[in-house]
């Protein structure tokens, strides 16, 4: 596996894991929680360093499950958790970044986590009730006292990573990004590109129609996150058929998969970018692993470069509600 080099010098795997699946919005886990510690464990085993879970996923478990799974390697990964929703009941009800509330999940998540300190600590979304400003000034906070190493945004706008930077050093921006979402493109990672700042694309594979295993005949089991998004309506997806389509032919024709296409292209866009595409199998982790040995030459990245834009993309990538949270 080939690492990279995210903000702050961050040292990472060129492919994550995502974890979120394992707990959340993709329907019942076939396997088990024993099963899922032997996927985490079986992906530092075939070079993945870099992990990705949250306070809300769960909400609480999927971290209990990775500190659990990670702590006999806890010195070989990079584990990365958020903060930034109001948990009530074992339910997310909005949001508060309010500086007592950071230094709460920090404390929480380190206890779930098994850790002295937390790799990187993600605002999970922007909270406009709270200046950016005081967000970063507590992080920094955590980050002199050792309770965390590095400072994150997710789905931030331009504007406000600047702000933050310009308070406490941001380590690295997740947002959705792949070949069917290019919204980072305009705005986002020109600033990341300016200040040095390293990037980490969640949904990497158009969460599973980018593979080719999602299409129009396709019954998501109840509790599947994708029943509430536009984009995986039925007519959506025979719509965004064709994208795929393209991509699958190129796929076979370099003896690859889809889905390892979508993350070679996506490494190819700069060299401080990290995928984290999630997965419960480790066959999955594998082959998604394998995608750091795909090469794409110039012309196939350009066609692919066009492709969305080309053939379009139809339908919202989240609900009403949750677009109204992304890009703040």
């Amino acid at each position: 596996m080939h690492t990279r080099t995210l903000g702050q010098g961050l040292e990472v795997s060129a492919i994550g894991l995502g974890c979120m699946g394992m707990s959340q919005s993709y329907g019942p886990n076939p396997g088990s929680r024993d099963d899922m510690i032997g996927v985490l464990r079986g992906a530092v085993d075939r070079g993945v360093t870099f992990f990705d879970t949250a306070e809300v996923y769960g909400p609480y478990v999927n971290e209990e499950l990775v500190g659990e799974a990670l702590a006999p390697v806890r010195d070989q990964v990079v584990i990365a958790t958020k903060f930034g929703w109001d948990i009530r009941d074992g339910r997310p009800v909005g949001l508060n970044s309010r500086p007592e509330q950071i230094r709460r999940v920090a404390d929480a998540s380190l206890s779930r986590l098994r850790a002295e300190t937390i790799d990187l600590f993600y605002q999970h979304r922007v909270d406009p009730d709270v200046p950016i400003e005081e967000v970063a000034g507590a992080v920094g906070e955590l980050v002199q006292a050792g309770k965390v190493r590095h400072f994150g945004l997710s789905e931030a706008a331009g504007s406000t990573i600047r702000r933050a930077h310009a308070v406490h050093a941001v380590t690295a921006v997740q947002s959705e990004y792949s070949l069917w979402t290019r919204d980072p493109e305009p705005e986002v990672l020109p600033v990341l590109a300016d200040l040095g700042i390293g990037f980490v694309p969640f949904s990497p594979l158009g969460k599973g129609f980018l593979t080719g295993t999602v299409d129009v005949a396709t019954s998501f089991a109840e509790g599947d996150v994708r029943t509430t998004i536009p984009r995986f309506s039925e007519g959506n997806r025979a719509a965004n058929q064709a994208l795929v389509d393209h991509v699958t032919a190129l796929a076979r024709a370099k003896d690859a998969t889809a889905g390892q296409v979508a993350l070679a292209w996506l490494l190819a866009q700069h060299p401080w970018i990290a995928p984290i595409p999630g997965t419960r199998r480790i066959e999955r982790v594998e082959e998604n692993a394998a995608a750091t040995q795909l090469a794409l030459s110039a012309d196939e990245l350009k066609d692919l470069d066009e492709l969305a834009a080309r053939i379009g993309v139809q339908g919202d990538r989240y609900n009403e509600m949750h677009m109204g949270l992304v890009g703040k």
